[in-house]
């Protein structure tokens, strides 16, 4: 699980505004080569949104993530019962980097 995780994550907080309208942060938009007009995909998994600068694969994705999970031996409880943990160390290491 770890694996999927050790890319570098960023934390951004964006405001919602009238008629559901947020804005993406610049250095973002132009570390994914977002412009405007670009259709982004919207995924609600629970209360979080994954939002993608292309179109996800739903099943596919959903496929190719539980095959990793079952080469890595991990089930979903295991991926919720260390995310707490995970996210505590991806905070603290934005912390200390001065990222937060």
């Amino acid at each position: 699980m770890r694996d999927l995780l050790d890319k570098p994550a960023e934390k951004y907080m964006v405001q919602v505004r009238a008629r559901g309208q947020l804005t993406i942060p610049q250095l973002v938009r132009q570390s994914l080569s977002i412009r405007e007009g670009d259709a982004l995909t919207l995924v609600q998994i629970g209360d979080n949104i994954l939002l993608s600068p292309r179109e996800l694969q739903g099943p596919e994705l959903g496929d190719r993530f539980t095959a990793l999970m079952q080469e890595a031996g991990v089930t979903l409880a295991d991926l919720l019962e260390e995310l707490p943990e995970i996210r505590r160390e991806l905070h603290e290491g934005r912390v200390k980097s001065g990222a937060a």
